[in-house]
């Protein structure tokens, strides 16, 4: 028995033991996490204390020293400025550079308008290289056969529509003296019933609207040759210019002739409603549009205010002035009342 109990105590104590081991052993573990937890608690106080101290010290200098703020910010902005113009700047630069090459280069390039379909680029240059050396020839408002089709392979493979009559072109020349010289060619047929018409490429080119002449109502298959022979009776035409579609090639009803002297322009306006392709068309005179905005017709008022100021001026001018009546002065004193003594007013009670 008394084994036994010894064997009891024992095993109590080693149990005993081994509780108060792991009791000893866990608590470290426990504070280690803790003082982690601590510890990053600690570091974020001092962070947010280390923060609002800044932002203090920036408020401070802001009230004492504004100036220097608004220099930063000045300097700041100063800097993404310049960036941004120096940005801009380069592309105003090229935009410039591409403007003056265009300018100088529609300077030597010359336009020629109704040219046949089968004209090539052999014929132009023969009849434009006596001028000076020719750079590039383009063809221009050609009308493909098919929709799929470009116009740029259309002019190298010639498929052109079949209703298709006339192509423009552009002569470009390596000088500019040449191109000018180049516009005495403006009239010539250069084929039966085609008379090119020869102009600058360039939008400094002014029209002169006192020896031209506007029409409408023109037919829409009508050709430049019958608008000039039509009015070849006038004066010598310099140049024909019937306004058509890109796409289709048709005319759109409108377009203008050129005369060499002012005094067709009168005979040109006689023929007003006279038939051109059995259509009666209709002359006018072409009106610059800057200067019909610049002064508008004052003509809109109604005629009765007209012929009632009329009136009114007529009558102030022509009306009869008499001798003037000098008006009468009317008193500016109060009227006294009479007054009657109290013993009149006793007498006549």
């Amino acid at each position: 028995k008394g084994n036994k109990k010894r064997k009891r105590a024992e095993e109590g104590e080693k149990v005993s033991e081994d509780q108060s081991s792991s009791v000893i052993q866990e608590p470290p573990v426990k504070a280690k996490k803790t003082r982690k937890k601590e510890r990053s608690e600690a570091e974020k106080k001092l962070s947010e204390r280390e923060n609002a101290l800044e932002q203090a010290d920036e408020e401070e200098n802001q009230k004492l020293f504004p100036n220097k703020v608004k220099q930063k910010k000045k300097a700041s902005q100063t800097i993404t400025k310049s960036v941004v113009n120096s940005a801009t700047g380069a592309t105003a630069k090229q935009r410039k550079r591409k403007r003056v090459a265009d300018e100088t280069a529609d300077r030597r390039t010359v336009f020629v308008g109704n040219l046949p379909v089968t004209c090539t680029i052999q014929v132009l240059k023969s009849l434009f290289k006596k001028y000076g050396q020719i750079q590039s020839i383009r063809f221009r408002s050609l009308i493909p056969a098919e929709d799929t089709v470009s116009k740029k392979v259309a002019a190298i493979k010639h498929k052109v529509h079949p209703n298709a009559k006339f192509v423009n072109a552009y002569v470009v020349f390596k000088e500019e003296c040449d191109a000018q010289k180049a516009l005495k060619e403006n009239g010539t047929e250069i084929a039966s019933g085609f008379h090119i018409r020869v102009d600058t490429a360039s939008k400094t080119s002014s029209h002169d609207n006192k020896r031209s002449v506007f029409l409408g109502n023109l037919s829409y298959d009508i050709r430049d040759d019958a608008v000039r022979e039509h009015f070849h009776v006038c004066g010598d035409v310099v140049g024909v210019r019937v306004v058509r579609d890109r796409r289709t090639g048709l005319g759109k009803g409108f377009g203008y002739v050129l005369f060499e002297n002012t005094d067709a322009v009168h005979l040109a306006l006689k023929l007003n409603n006279s038939v051109l392709m059995g259509r009666k068309i209709r002359v006018q005179r072409v009106v610059d549009k800057r200067k019909a905005q610049k002064s508008p017709d004052q003509s809109h008022a109604p005629k009765d205010r007209a012929d009632k100021k009329k009136k009114e001026k007529s009558c102030s001018n022509d009306s009869f002035v008499g001798e003037k009546a000098t008006p009468l002065k009317k008193s500016t004193k109060p009227k006294r009342l009479k007054t009657i003594p109290r013993s009149k007013a006793g007498k006549n009670k």
